[in-house]
């Protein structure tokens, strides 16, 4: 007899996914490979691609014809494949399925490769470790293999789930920190770690930077805006530094800023300075240290609001309001 569980699922976006997710009490319980564990999940938290990439257009019948979002979480081992050795049934751990659009964590269990996971460090919540793992991961690989203690880095969009993260692992790896926010956030990104804080309710923020003379070996973008941003950051980044984009939208209009920022050279419209689209890549090594630093209290995760399991749909509408404050959890045990 097939093993069941629950889980959040949805057919179809129209009106968007949470008008359409439903609760299902007869899922098939997921199978593991050789590679593989089974997480009996505990907490999970939002991202907007979680969304935002069935929501673009992507056809869902490529997916299945029932998906369930989510790739962050938090939970205990309930099964491994027989390849692997580091981790044992009922162990804490937390991590995320990256590229999960359609067997991902708003589920009772989520299968897993055991590259995708780290244990959880004695000490450190359920709820927050549930809340690291794609912005961590994204902010981790976008940031360590880019900077030395001492480098200058400013980090755009500074108060979302993203940038919170991205601030703490900056200073972390002993960076001076400039980051961005609206004015109610400004307190929030000092409290986290940011040396400075740009206002962009109130100041233009390329002027600002600009003012402030090629001093940054990283410009982090976690927003997409001002679209310009690229184009003019040679005069706030040092010749060898490095603008690394992970937030673009989905609209057509900044995924073709992000096109010239890729193709076109500087004479025809483009930035003078080395350019990266990132998208976080599955690290066991990566979850590891983030973990060690979360056991340490150098990097915490911020809880804009946790949902119960039955509120998931309310969830995604907070979500996409643009406005939380750090992550969104949703309590699945």
């Amino acid at each position: 007899m097939t093993a069941t569980m629950k889980a959040w699922q949805y057919a179809s976006v129209s009106g968007g996914l949470e008008k359409n997710l439903q609760i299902k009490t007869d899922v098939p319980q997921p199978t593991i490979g050789d590679d593989e564990i089974l997480v009996e999940v505990h907490s999970m938290a939002l991202n907007p691609v979680d969304y935002k990439a069935t929501e673009a257009g992507l056809p869902l019948t490529l997916m299945g014809s029932t998906l369930i979002p989510g790739a962050d979480f938090s939970g205990e081992v309930f099964k491994i494949g027989r390849n692997v050795d580091s981790f044992q049934i009922g162990e804490r751990v937390f991590g995320a399925k990256v590229g999960a659009l359609a067997k991902g964590s708003l589920a009772q269990y989520i299968s897993v490769g055991k590259e995708m996971l780290a244990k959880l460090p004695e000490g450190v919540s359920m709820d927050d470790a549930a809340a690291i793992g794609i912005v961590g991961l994204t902010e981790y690989q976008s940031i360590a293999p880019n900077v030395q203690a001492g480098d200058k880095v400013f980090i755009n969009g500074g108060s979302g789930g993203t940038g919170i993260h991205g601030i703490q692992i900056a200073k972390a790896l002993g960076c001076h920190v400039t980051t961005t926010c609206s004015t109610p956030n400004v307190d929030l990104c000092k409290s986290v770690g940011a040396d400075e804080v740009i206002d962009y309710k109130s100041t233009d923020i390329v002027t600002a930077l600009s003012e402030r003379g090629q001093i940054f070996k990283l410009v982090l973008d976690n927003v997409g805006t001002p679209a310009d941003l690229y184009k003019k950051s040679a005069s706030f980044l040092i010749p060898s530094g490095k603008f690394v984009q992970v937030g673009a939208g989905t609209n057509l209009g900044t995924m073709g800023q992000v096109a010239t920022n890729f193709l076109l050279p500087s004479f025809l419209g483009g930035g003078k300075n080395k350019y990266q689209l990132l998208m976080a890549q599955p690290s066991a090594e990566n979850l590891k240290q983030l973990g060690v630093w979360m056991k340490e209290g150098n990097v915490r995760s911020v809880l804009d609001q946790v949902f119960e399991w039955e509120d998931a749909p309310k969830a995604f509408e907070k979500l996409k309001t643009g406005r939380a404050r750090g992550k969104i959890v949703i309590h699945v045990q």
